[in-house]
């Protein structure tokens, strides 16, 4: 097949890690993968040498990357299979000529919620695409929200990357860690407030963050690691006892799957998205959303009983390395593209 992504970028944050993972993998299954990135203003300070390299943080990518000005539906190459990949450039796969192929939309959180205002996420969700989404929770949000029905396609985490490493520490324990971000719906403030609350009854508890960039004001880090190679968070991940996201809502939240994957006990909110893998009181402790004492709670009764969390850890790791594989993701991504160019080819044979 031919297949088309519409991508915002090649950077690791976020969905785009997802979308490019997918075209990397579909490329080595022997598919003619192409990846169209809008540039903007950069179109001139991105050289001809470049305009082909894949992303950095995934070396030996086998999809091509095509750099436009923008997107622009008559511009897309024909092929067998369009994806839209955001809220952005689902309009542009939509009115995209037949020739571009079967049209399809892969969603990786309700983007109704914090990307965009809701009456125009509604009408974009009413196109006449074929959706994907990443999680349970998206799915039925895209029945009961929208009215709209779409396929579960769960991304795993990469288990050559991210799995338990050994690692020698000198700091307290427990070490806790989080992902910063200076997104509010991502929780930073919850999560400190309730790391404030267990520490008041555990001072020894150890504070560990990473992220693309630092905080912008100080916060009570014991320590923190800014924008680290691929290759070191499955070290950073093991040397933690403990897992806190904080998220209000996540279509999926990798780092908690890739977390529990190096072997950390994952306490979280309940975010929508975690559904698939944080099963309270068996993979991971699940707090109610945006409920700052419970989020405390369920930390403290992590940080306290070594036991409970032993086997939270255990069986985390466990689930999140036999329920999900990427063989297993790609092949049914395939398959999902297959059954729609056949019906196109038997809708244009008519």
């Amino acid at each position: 097949m031919k297949i088309t992504f519409l991508c915002p970028d090649i950077g690791v944050g976020g969905g785009i890690r997802v979308i490019l993972a997918f075209a990397d993998r579909l490329a080595g299954r022997g598919h003619d993968v192409e990846v169209v990135v809008p540039t903007g203003r950069r179109m001139k300070a991105i050289s001809r040498k470049v305009r082909g390299i894949g992303p950095k943080w995934l070396p030996g990518f086998r999809a091509r990357i095509r750099w436009v000005k923008q997107w622009a539906p008559g511009d897309l190459p024909q092929g067998d299979v369009v994806v839209a990949t955001w809220w952005v450039n689902a309009h542009v796969v939509a009115e995209a000529p037949p020739r571009c192929g079967a049209k399809f939309y892969l969603i990786q959180h309700d983007e109704s919620l914090y990307l965009a205002p809701p009456e125009i996420v509604a009408s974009i969700y009413a196109l006449p695409l074929q959706k994907i989404v990443v999680s349970t929770w998206l799915r039925d949000i895209m029945r009961e929200k929208f009215g709209s029905d779409a396929e579960v396609l769960i991304p795993p985490v990469d288990l050559d990357l991210f799995r338990p490493v050994p690692v020698a520490t000198k700091t307290s324990r427990p070490r806790v860690l989080m992902m910063h971000s200076e997104t509010p719906w991502k929780g930073v403030a919850d999560a400190m407030e309730a790391i404030a609350k267990v520490k008041q009854k555990v001072p020894h508890l150890y504070l560990v963050g990473f992220g693309v960039k630092p905080p912008r004001q100080p916060l009570p880090y014991d320590e923190f690691h800014t924008n680290l190679p691929q290759e070191e968070l499955a070290t950073l991940y093991s040397g933690c006892d403990i897992y806190l996201c904080a998220s209000w809502d996540e279509g999926l939240g990798l780092p908690s799957m890739e977390a529990m994957a190096c072997g950390a006990a994952v306490v979280t909110y309940d975010t929508g998205g975690c559904r698939d893998y944080a099963r309270d009181g068996k993979t991971a402790l699940v707090a109610r959303r945006r409920d700052v004492a419970d989020l405390a709670a369920q930390l403290e009764k992590m940080v306290v009983d070594t036991e409970l969390r032993a086997r939270i850890a255990a069986a985390g790791t466990a689930f999140i390395r036999t329920a999900f594989n990427w063989e297993d993701a790609v092949r049914r991504m395939e398959a999902i593209f297959e059954d729609a160019m056949t019906s196109v080819q038997r809708i244009r044979a008519i």
